[in-house]
């Protein structure tokens, strides 16, 4: 599944994308350099989503991903929540395909 071309997600910010017609997003995507992740929108503590407004999925100071219910702080480019009532729970990894072009898709092998 195709979501967007890597520029446009935004530098050092995350991007999320509704792949099950769920009308929300069910996964997003991060990019911190050259680095892109791909996580499942959905807090380990109690399946929340994360993000308390559309694409608002890191803490004010940019350093972590942020749960919008109960404030648990996650590593960006790791998933595993590093402060709060999941702590040592992890996010659940989207795998993601970059083609040639530079666009981002969900890997053909995953359900989504």
């Amino acid at each position: 599944m195709y979501l967007c071309h890597i520029t446009q997600l935004p530098e050092n910010g995350a991007r999320g994308f509704d792949t099950e017609s769920a009308g929300q997003a069910t996964i997003f995507v991060l990019r911190r350099g050259d680095q892109v992740r791909a996580w499942r929108d959905s807090c380990p503590h109690h399946g929340t989503p994360l993000p308390w407004r559309r694409d608002a999925y890191f803490d004010g100071t940019g350093q972590h991903l942020v749960c919008a219910a109960h404030g648990a702080l996650f590593d960006p480019l790791t998933g595993v929540c590093t402060l709060g009532p999941c702590q040592g729970d992890t996010l659940t990894a989207v795998p993601l395909r970059i083609d040639d072009d530079g666009g981002l898709h969900v890997d053909a092998g995953d359900p989504l």
